[in-house]
């Protein structure tokens, strides 16, 4: 389950892709949806829609491919999501219900307010700088296959199982 989209998703992953990058040169999509196991197409519309939001700047061309338009310092988990997924997450009845709230509430509602607040706080605090170097620093994964390097902030293929090799 999950309370993201899945272009959402993919556009997080990316964002932190990029942020830890050593330079601030432009990543070729190609090698981004390579990475992290995501189709080059479904990634392009992705990062189209940060784009106009300005969130990522593109460059078109044989050294081309999608930046930060500005330091990841400044963009938050929160910019990503309502450029992609809108800001109905930290604001919406979670049933769906509409007019819910204090005065006609849903059974979660209560619940829902609070949790709903703190991750809108949670998002708004959280930076791309923060999450790249925790990516980095951790060894963490971004996708299914792929872990992030420590030794120059790139990523590395996650080593295949005996039972995945027989495959």
């Amino acid at each position: 389950m999950s309370v993201l989209s899945k272009s959402c998703i993919y556009g997080i992953q990316a964002a932190i892709y990029i942020a830890s990058r050593q330079s601030n040169d432009y990543v070729s999509i190609q090698e981004i949806a390579g990475k992290l196991s995501i189709s080059f197409h479904f990634l392009t519309k992705v990062l189209q829609i940060l784009t106009q939001a300005g969130i990522m700047v593109s460059y078109r061309g044989p050294n081309g491919g999608v930046a930060l338009a500005r330091p990841a310092s400044s963009v938050t988990l929160a910019d990503i999501i309502g450029a992609i997924d809108g800001t109905e997450i930290f604001t919406e009845c979670f049933l769906g219900l509409p007019g819910c709230g204090h005065a006609t509430p849903c059974p979660v509602h209560d619940q829902w307010s609070v949790v709903r607040k703190k991750l809108h706080q949670t998002f708004e605090a959280t930076t791309l700088a923060e999450l790249a170097m925790k990516a980095s620093d951790l060894n963490a994964r971004l996708s299914l296959s792929f872990l992030m390097g420590v030794e120059n902030g790139i990523g590395k293929k996650k080593p295949k199982s005996v039972a995945q090799k027989a495959l």
